[in-house]
């Protein structure tokens, strides 16, 4: 038995939305049997953009009976059925959310009618329940509507299985086939071919536009760890998701530097870190009259050779405060408090620095110049060298003049006869030296020996 459902909710993704209408059709493969359809009062406000696509008001739901109301009916409804739905997991994760809230589960096995369509009647433009249904000369009474949808549903599952002569609706139902938590839009043969090694993987949607950059030292298990995850963010992403497509980057560091190159160049709309490509404020030093070493900050336009990056004044004045704490510099030589002619610690009679004349200029300035190092690469020339992607051959990272000229890779052979970083030179992928680059260089140096550098 199937039980075909239909919802029609108040919107906002998984987490936030609220079922407004249920409708649910038990079919046993031939014919529908017992039919319940629903308004549900969500007990929360329903959106105008949802009412004019829906014609579902506040007031049509306002005495209609809450979830806990039909909950048990729902559950005795499609007890051992499968759970059929065009877009399954939609429909599926909204009502399990429900019964959640109530502190009960709900698990039942899923097909979709969407992953189906594709399989037995390929070479459509789209499908979508409207397009398929025209296709297929399936009327709808009743579009974005509960019952007039799972109807429709309904009556296409069954052409489905009058032409499923290849036994795909048993395939799909096999645990091991993982057919029911792809994205409707995703080909199984496209995870299938996914690699298990280091890389980069773009997640692009029916219009092939990337929509999210991800990296990973397993790409395929982490691209399906996406499909289990329940956050709002990775299901309505998951749900936009019609290919999948990788670079083998042969190493983590590799991975990482490509990752926030291709986030930047692409500003996928599911990546929020690293998409800001426009630092706004440098940070600089300079040696005032006495011979003391001052940090400061500026507009970016005015610090022609600045010694960091940051998109915003509070970022680079946390990073000051954080230099400040780990090498015991006054906070009144790094523009952190202009407005007093001596420090707060001395004001408190903590003060045991500089502008107290409680330590040399020497001594003071020695520690600012290690802050100054620790804000660079902490070499001048660097070959970082990592795995590749096959047996035989190596990646790279390479710094000139403390500055990330990107990545490549080389046969072993031919790698063993360059001595110096400047011979990379004629092998590397350029790159655009960033905050991001430097910041994932320098953390990644302090996790590995310096044995595999030159």
């Amino acid at each position: 038995m199937y039980s075909v459902v239909d919802i029609e909710t108040t919107g906002n993704g998984y987490k936030g939305s609220k079922i407004t209408e249920i409708s649910i059709f038990i079919f046993d493969g031939k014919k529908i049997v017992e039919e319940f359809t629903s308004f549900v009062n969500p007990e929360k406000n329903i959106p105008l953009f949802i009412t004019n696509l829906t014609g579902i008001t506040n007031a049509i739901v306002k005495n209609a009976p809450k979830f806990f109301e039909i909950a048990r009916k729902i559950e005795e409804l499609t007890k051992d059925c499968i759970f059929v739905a065009h877009n399954v997991n939609f429909d599926y994760n909204i009502i399990c959310e429900e019964f959640k809230s109530l502190g009960f589960s709900f698990k039942r096995k899923k097909l979709c009618t969407v992953r189906l369509s594709r399989k037995i009647i390929p070479g459509l433009k789209s499908y979508s329940l409207g397009v398929i249904c025209e296709a297929e000369n399936i009327p709808i009474n009743g579009r974005h509507r509960a019952k007039g949808d799972a109807e429709a549903t309904t009556e296409l599952f069954k052409r489905i299985l009058e032409r499923d002569t290849n036994f795909i609706v048993n395939s799909f139902l096999n645990p091991k086939s993982r057919q029911a938590t792809l994205p409707p839009l995703l080909k199984k043969e496209t995870v299938d071919n996914l690699p298990e090694t280091f890389g980069v993987y773009y997640f692009k949607n029916e219009a092939k536009e990337i929509i999210y950059v991800g990296k990973a030292n397993n790409i395929k298990q982490r691209v399906i760890s996406h499909f289990y995850d329940k956050k709002k963010k990775e299901q309505n992403m998951c749900l936009e998701t019609a290919d999948i497509s990788f670079t083998k980057t042969g190493s983590e560091l590799v991975a990482l530097l490509h990752e926030s190159s291709e986030i930047k160049e692409n500003a996928p709309k599911f990546n929020r870190a690293q998409r800001k490509t426009k630092e706004a404020i440098g940070l600089f030093n300079y040696e005032d009259q006495k011979g003391i070493i001052h940090l400061a900050y500026n507009n970016l336009k005015l610090v022609p050779n600045a010694l960091s990056k940051y998109y915003s004044i509070i970022t680079c004045k946390n990073h000051l405060e954080a230099l400040c704490k780990e090498f015991e510099l006054c906070p009144k030589y790094c523009q952190l408090e202009t407005n007093f002619s001596s420090c707060f610690k001395y004001q408190l009679k903590e003060c045991k620095g500089i502008c107290c004349n409680k330590e040399s200029v020497e001594n003071y300035n020695l520690r600012v110049k290690k802050a100054i190092q620790s804000l660079g690469l902490g070499a001048k020339n660097l070959v970082i060298k990592e795995t590749g992607r096959t047996n035989n051959e190596i990646s790279f990272v390479l710094i000139i003049n403390e500055v990330y000229m990107g990545f490549g890779y080389l046969d072993k052979t031919h790698a063993a006869e360059l001595n110096n970083p400047e011979d990379y030179m004629l092998f590397v992928q350029p790159q655009k030296d960033n905050k991001d680059a430097q910041r994932i260089i320098t953390s990644y140096l302090k996790k590995k020996d310096l044995f595999n550098t030159i």
